[in-house]
């Protein structure tokens, strides 16, 4: 099993910035794609960015030139970085891993419980 400890949300003023990190921890060989997606109230769940290990990193249109996505594979941990926060940014956010607990394991998806990010003056 797969455990993900999300952190950093918060309030924010528009045009703040925000750090959100995601720690992965229990049965873990290697992580292929690490991403963050956000749900906000009366929506569906939306990718934000994601990154896989090897390959191009993936931006929904919407926050491409403000937010930032990296990876510390040996820390097992993705961040995203949010600059320019505008009120409609405000939803909860979630992190998202691919994860194979070894060689012959299938891939698996996990999901962290969510951190709350609200852009508001």
């Amino acid at each position: 099993q797969v455990q993900l400890v999300e952190s950093g949300g918060g309030l924010v003023q528009p045009g703040g910035s925000l750090r959100l990190s995601c720690v992965a921890s229990g049965n873990i060989w290697t992580i292929n794609t690490m991403g963050w997606y956000r749900q906000a109230p009366g929506a569906q769940r939306e990718l934000v960015a994601e990154m896989p290990r090897r390959g191009r990193t993936n931006y929904a249109d919407s926050v491409k030139g403000r937010f930032t996505i990296s990876r510390d594979n040996d820390k097992n941990t993705v961040y995203l970085q949010m600059h320019s926060l505008r009120p409609e940014d405000t939803a909860v956010y979630y992190c998202k891993l691919e994860t194979q607990q070894s060689p012959w394991h299938p891939w698996s998806h996990y999901w962290g419980q969510g951190t709350q990010v609200t852009v508001a003056s």
